[in-house]
């Protein structure tokens, strides 16, 4: 372990703007996932109604969806540098005025403001990273941020839980809303050159859309990111709707067996995002990528017939370390798979169909859960995570080639 992490040590070591952006990620992280707890809590309480809170989640991803379908062009034909500090600096926005609320629906509609510059922020973040650090050092970095992701939403939730009870909500939204204005500050460090290779030019608005879809489409290795990780979406979608309902009805272990999953969880993604480097770099993405998901889907089916929650969550830890690895390898193959001119786009698109297909597995997972219950669903899940493993093994077929990427400078 101790020689893993100083490796990963050397990534934030040799690129400087690597370790603003990483510190940016994980101090906006934190901040986020700590105002999580305090907009479910404030919803819920000036509410009482689990549809307001349902609209709250969907506010938050929603953004995302449109983005991905209908403006990935400006992820490549704006600044990079400029679409990262102008997200931290409306979400800042957001939450000071998220203060000054006073209703559910101004919560929400600020919630989808905030979802829609999180939306460009995060396929700039993916977009960008390759030409902050050399190539090989690439699969070590996505494992950090993914790692910083994980951890943040470990800490951030517990500290949200603790900041709300302690002092209410709009310390939370306080907090977060200095968490942004810190990450635009690191961010603003980082060469604006370095984020991409040059601002690409419209040829008009259907043709720039056009050269996205095109990319992804005939591209072996994002066309196998696109089928088998929306595939996945549903099964990652089933799990979280019916997560509660398997540790309180079907292991009867109450709110603390659904608080064992849920770290559970966590912790196998966070073990997972610590060793998938070097499985990327001894195995190959093709093998891993096939494994993790299929090791998703195993892992759901086997929590699902567990006799009991502790079972459970020995195999949850599982699942998580599989997400993990493959989330890793999605980013990895975009980012190898598509040049720099049309690499946001990629993302964008493949993000935004993710989170579309999140939200279908969210509203397929409900019904289900109440007809039949949570251990058919965890069943089901795992089944869907299966084929998409299988998917993504048969469009990889073996390890694929890295489009030419610029050296840091």
């Amino acid at each position: 372990m101790p020689a893993l992490l100083s490796r990963q040590r050397e990534v934030l070591r040799s690129s400087s703007s690597f370790r603003l952006l990483f510190a940016s990620y994980l101090v906006s992280g934190l901040g986020t996932f700590l105002a999580v707890i305090a907009l479910s809590v404030d919803v819920y309480d000036r509410t009482h109604s689990g549809r307001w809170v349902s609209g709250l989640l969907i506010a938050d991803f929603l953004p995302a969806v449109a983005i991905g379908l209908l403006l990935g062009p400006l992820v490549d034909q704006l600044s990079r540098k400029r679409l990262l500090v102008g997200a931290d600096l409306i979400r800042l926005s957001v939450f000071v005025l998220l203060a000054f609320s006073v209703s559910a629906g101004q919560i929400v509609a600020l919630a989808f403001v905030a979802g829609l510059a999180t939306g460009f922020a995060r396929p700039a973040v993916y977009a960008g990273l390759p030409n902050l650090v050399h190539g090989d050092d690439l699969p070590r970095a996505n494992a950090l941020l993914r790692l910083a992701e994980q951890l943040t939403i470990m800490v951030g939730t517990l500290a949200g839980g603790i900041v709300v009870a302690a002092a209410g909500e709009d310390t939370a939204y306080a907090v977060n809303a200095v968490s942004f204005g810190l990450s635009a500050a690191l961010l603003l460090r980082i060469p604006g050159a370095l984020l991409q290779q040059g601002l690409v030019a419209s040829r008009g608005y259907w043709h720039d859309l056009r050269d996205g879809f095109h990319v992804v489409i005939r591209s072996r290795p994002l066309l196998a990111v696109l089928l088998s990780w929306n595939l996945a979406m549903i099964t990652i979608a089933f799990v979280n709707v019916s997560e509660v309902f398997l540790a309180r009805d079907s292991f009867d272990a109450g709110n603390f067996g659904f608080g064992l999953l849920f770290a559970s969880n966590g912790l196998g993604a966070v073990i997972g995002a610590l060793f998938a480097p070097g499985l990327v770099e001894r195995r190959g993405m093709t093998f891993l990528y096939g494994g993790a998901i299929g090791l998703m889907g195993i892992a759901d089916i086997a929590a699902g017939i567990s006799p009991n929650v502790w079972v459970a969550a020995l195999f949850v830890v599982a699942s998580g370390v599989g997400n993990a690895n493959a989330l890793v390898c999605n980013t990895l193959l975009v980012q190898r798979g598509a040049p720099d001119h049309v690499r946001g786009r990629a993302f964008t698109l493949i993000m935004g169909t993710n989170f579309a297909f999140l939200g279908l597995g969210m509203i397929m997972a409900g019904p289900i859960v109440d007809v039949y219950g949570a251990r058919w669903v965890w069943g089901i899940a795992g089944v869907v995570g299966l084929v998409s493993a299988l998917t993504g093994l048969a469009l990889l077929r073996r390890e694929p080639a890295a489009v030419p990427q610029p050296a840091p400078s």
